[in-house]
């Protein structure tokens, strides 16, 4: 329940960032590809030990698509753990609020260019796996599902008007559930996980 209560105070800061927001995007669809690590743990519930980022943490790397409109954000992700034995997926659908900031001369924002910094809260459904996906992808193999509350914070460069390289820190706090008897409160677990990945984004501004 804690991740409950921070939740609300991460959009209170976004909120707060908004007035300063210098993106002047209003709608655009975008992708990226990110690398870097993952950090999770259980925290409360009967599996919390085997919980899914627990035993998936390690080095991570995935790809996301989405689309921003004004400060409203959806996105799909997919990511890869690799920590020495199976390697766990997590396809994650997340929806929220995004606040950006632009820095830089004037000429370099005309370009395209300068830097940005970030930050968003939002909610998500996800589903993990406890090994490598066989295509195509059914209930068989799926092992966690899970509820999330995330906020992101980002970092980085605009190398022009199309491409982002940065920084990305989402960390999330989840209600999640082991395959098997969705009823049973046996197989319901909490946790919180942190990722922080290298991104390179590429922008699609529409209007």
């Amino acid at each position: 329940m804690t991740g409950m209560r921070r939740l609300p105070c991460l959009v209170v800061l976004a909120l707060a960032a908004a007035p300063a927001a210098a993106s002047a995007d209003v709608f655009k669809l975008y992708g990226e590809a990110q690398g870097g690590g993952m950090y999770g743990s259980g925290i409360a519930g009967t599996l919390k030990d085997d919980a899914f980022f627990k035993k998936a943490r390690g080095g991570a790397y995935g790809v996301l698509v989405g689309a921003r409109f004004l400060i409203f954000d959806g996105h799909i992700s997919h990511n890869q753990f690799l920590n020495g034995g199976e390697t766990e997926t997590w396809t994650q659908f997340t929806a929220g609020l995004a606040f950006g900031m632009d820095s830089g001369t004037e000429e370099e924002k005309k370009k395209g260019e300068g830097g940005y910094f970030e930050m968003g809260a939002a909610i998500a459904f996800g589903v993990g796996t406890g090994a490598q996906v066989m295509p195509p992808l059914d209930n068989s193999q799926v092992t966690d599902k899970g509820f999330l509350l995330e906020g992101k914070l980002g970092i980085g460069k605009h190398l022009s008007k199309i491409f982002d390289i940065g920084v990305s820190v989402p960390v999330s706090w989840g209600y999640f559930f082991k395959s098997g008897a969705a009823n049973s409160t046996d197989n319901q677990y909490q946790g919180v996980q942190a990722m922080g990945l290298l991104v390179l984004r590429a922008n699609v501004h529409l209007f």
